[in-house]
Parts: C-alpha cells; structure tokens; sequence
C-alpha cells in the first residue's frame, strides 16, 4: 500500500530493542511476497519470529516460547482470524504484554465488512492510531485500491499475492480517486 504500516513497526521493534527490551515479530502465512522477511519500500528489513497461518493458536504459541518478550509486533494484521484478534487480548490482559497490531482496514473493494482481523481489532483495540499517507492526487489517502495489469478491479479474492504471471499492485487512494477509478474516469 505504501502508507509505512511495516516501516512504523520496524521502528517500534527497534525502539524496544535500543533499551535493552526483547520484541517478538510476527506475520501471517498469507503474506508470501518475502518469505518470513517483513520488507519496506525504503529499505530496512526484519526476519520475523514466526509465521501464523488461520489454525495457529497465537496465545499458546506465545506461552510455548515467547512468554519473556516485553512487546509484540504484528504485520499485516489484517489477515488474523477474529479467534486470533481475541488470543492477542487474552497475551495484553493474562500475560500483560502490549501487542501492537498494523494492518488494514478495509479491502480494495470496500465493501463486505473488509477483513475479519480488522474488524476485530477495530471493535476491542484500546488504542487506534492512523497511519496517514497521501493519495496520487495530493489528498489524504484512505482507500486500498487493486490494479491487476494496470486495470482498476473491485472483484475477486481478498489475497492476491504477486504470482510472477501478471503485476498485482496496491495503491492507498482518496474516496475520490476510488471513485473516479470506479467510474473509469481515471
């Protein structure tokens, strides 16, 4: 999306880590652009301490060796089941461990609920920070846009990873912008 979700975790988990604080990194499966690296546009790269995918019981997998960690860190946040979102409230409240959650929204159609992690965590979060980033237009950038081959798509699955057959790509737009792409104005 380009907004600076894993570049803003990267400097969480570093900020931890400068004052002597053990951070345990996770992503889910689902995210297979760079194996079990997180990635940001500008550069810095982390490997992360586990993957989960949708049957992974995040307290338990917390409790079975992470239990020393003063922080924990989750990329593309999205992608957690809603059983999962509840596990990480169970780590804050039973083992009072903070769990910093970055991810997105909504999905590119913007419609549907969006994706059931986000809903969650926007439902029992007790803190919610904007990551804010600007639309190709100049404006505030608050939607996730989906172009398959250079073509605006507002259908299909709400993972589509880069499979080397045809150029995926994600843009954070305005509501304008969404719009106009919408009504093939752009």
């Amino acid at each position: 999306m380009g907004c600076g979700k894993t570049m803003q975790l990267l400097q969480v988990a570093f900020n931890y880590e400068e004052r002597g604080h053990k951070v345990c990194v996770i992503k889910p499966k689902t995210d297979t652009k760079n194996g079990t690296k997180l990635l940001t546009r500008i550069g810095p790269e982390r490997k992360t301490d586990f993957c989960f995918d949708k049957k992974t019981n995040i307290f338990n997998k917390i409790m079975k060796g992470y239990k020393d960690v003063h922080c924990i860190l989750v990329d593309e946040a999205q992608f957690l089941t809603k059983a999962q979102v509840d596990e990480l409230m169970l780590i804050v409240n039973k083992l009072d461990i903070p769990v910093m959650a970055y991810g997105l929204r909504l999905n590119f159609r913007l419609t549907d609920g969006g994706f059931e992690g986000a809903t969650r965590l926007l439902q029992i979060a007790h803190n919610i920070e904007e990551i804010k980033t600007i639309c190709e237009c100049g404006r505030k950038a608050t939607c996730n846009a989906r172009f398959l081959n250079g073509k605006f798509k507002t259908d299909g699955p709400d993972v589509l990873i880069d499979d080397g057959k045809s150029k995926i790509e994600y843009r954070a737009i305005c509501p304008a912008c969404y719009q106009k792409y919408l009504e093939g104005e752009k």
